[in-house]
């Protein structure tokens, strides 16, 4: 655990899904809530609709909780107008050495954190204005999953609201907070006392892929699990945990080195091309991606968008495009000079004199697909020898085919891209 005299109190998020992960969840955020020192935070968004947010805070020997009326019933309200003043309050008391945030799954770990840091909190007495990060730091997060379900979540196209635990314009679907919850954590407990061998195993293989360098704790229940054990479990984080920080979209996109063979017919795999996307091609080929495929993400040039770097992020039965900055071979000298050093580095080694940086690299979790059947699909929508010509000496020309995707695009699709909500952040984004 971070030390108090670091001058940042420990944050510790538990997140999870309604049911058996929010029973065992409650259950060890009880007994943490008793230990002297330890504070434990849950916002309540059952009745977030209505505008209305229970907030419970338990300490040592007392639990208080206060009903919190928001003018705008929604996750994002709650967390600037109560839950991160309230770190920052938290934080200044001497005798809290530990937060535990008990997170309603409406409330996404990632998105929590990247508020921690970035988000402005004013008003607070005693402190200067600035974000919670100044007073906190995060020490885990730690998901708890369903073993009977979570793949099925994870590979589903259920609305977040549909399952009832967020509000009906919530365009969130469950396979996007499920992948989430699993993927940004720093360590897994599966709960799985019912949960069909073969199930097991195979979702244990895309747990593995997906977050290959977590701890991951297979529970038949929560009674042989305890504050002590959760302890035990933290310390044995690796150097490398997240703790909170964000991927970065123009980092390595396979992290923490997954097994690379395949396993119950669980693979992860690359697809990765120096020419680009035919953009209705590959509109056309994004359907692979949403049968038997659990998550892909990576970034993708588009002949019709030379400039910028498009990053695809699909979670079961949803798929987002967005750009997340520009090529540096598009970039002029003052913009080349706010790259970072490990980007600019990546992209001298790979430089092609003509694409410069750009290029396709795509990373792809299946668990019920063949992976040649995608790559095959996917190199169908790539622009073939007479286009790339076109691309290399007429761009004024490629810039007026037809592009589905044009500034955002979202499967499945809607009348008008240009209404629906930008891709999810998928790390610090130049432009």
């Amino acid at each position: 655990m971070l030390a108090k005299s670091d001058r940042k109190t420990p944050v510790v998020l538990l997140t999870g899904f309604a049911g058996r992960p929010m029973t065992a969840m409650t259950a060890l955020a009880a007994a943490l809530g008793a230990q002297p020192g330890t504070v434990v935070v849950h916002h309540d968004l059952a009745e977030l609709r209505e505008g209305v947010v229970r907030r419970t805070v338990t300490t040592a020997g007392s639990t208080t909780t206060t009903i919190l009326e928001l003018a705008h019933g929604c996750v994002s309200c709650t967390l600037r107008a109560d839950l991160l003043p309230l770190l920052c309050k938290l934080a200044t008391r001497g005798h809290i050495r530990r937060i535990v945030l008990l997170l309603d799954p409406a409330i996404e770990a990632e998105a929590l954190c990247h508020a921690i840091d970035t988000v402005e909190v004013d008003g607070v007495a005693d402190r200067v204005d600035g974000p919670a990060g100044r007073n906190v730091a995060i020490e885990a997060t730690v998901a708890f999953l369903d073993g009977t379900t979570w793949l099925a979540d994870a590979t589903g196209d259920e609305a977040l609201a549909d399952r009832g635990v967020a509000v009906a314009d919530d365009e969130r679907t469950v396979a996007q907070v499920a992948l989430g919850q699993a993927e940004f954590a720093d360590a897994l407990v599966v709960l799985g006392a019912d949960v069909d061998p073969l199930d097991h195993a195979r979702t244990d293989a895309v747990l593995s892929r997906l977050n290959p360098s977590v701890p991951i704790a297979w529970r038949a229940d929560m009674t042989d699990f305890d504050a002590v054990e959760f302890g035990v479990l933290l310390a044995g984080l690796p150097a490398d945990a997240r703790r909170g920080q964000r991927f970065d979209a123009h980092a390595p996109l396979l992290r923490g080195q997954p097994p690379l063979t395949v396993e119950h017919g669980v693979s992860v795999f690359e697809f990765a091309a120096r020419r680009p996307f035919h953009p209705e091609r590959l509109h056309d080929a994004l359907d692979v991606l949403f049968d038997g495929v659990v998550t892909a993400r990576g970034r993708m040039w588009l002949a019709t968008q030379p400039d910028h770097v498009l990053w695809l992020e699909s979670a079961g039965g949803g798929l987002r495009v967005g750009h997340a900055g520009r090529w540096l071979a598009a970039m002029d000298e003052d913009e080349r000079a706010d790259v970072a050093d490990e980007r600019a580095a990546m992209a001298a080694l790979r430089w092609d004199d003509t694409a410069g940086d750009r290029e396709v690299s795509l990373v792809i979790l299946a668990h019920d697909a063949d992976p040649a059947e995608i790559r095959h699909a996917l190199h169908w929508a790539l622009v073939e020898d007479d286009e790339l010509r076109l691309v290399e000496t007429a761009p004024d020309e490629v810039a007026r085919w037809t592009d589905p995707f044009g500034e955002w695009h979202e499967d499945p699709c809607v009348d008008d891209p240009t209404t629906v909500q930008a891709v999810v952040d998928p790390g610090k984004k130049e432009g």
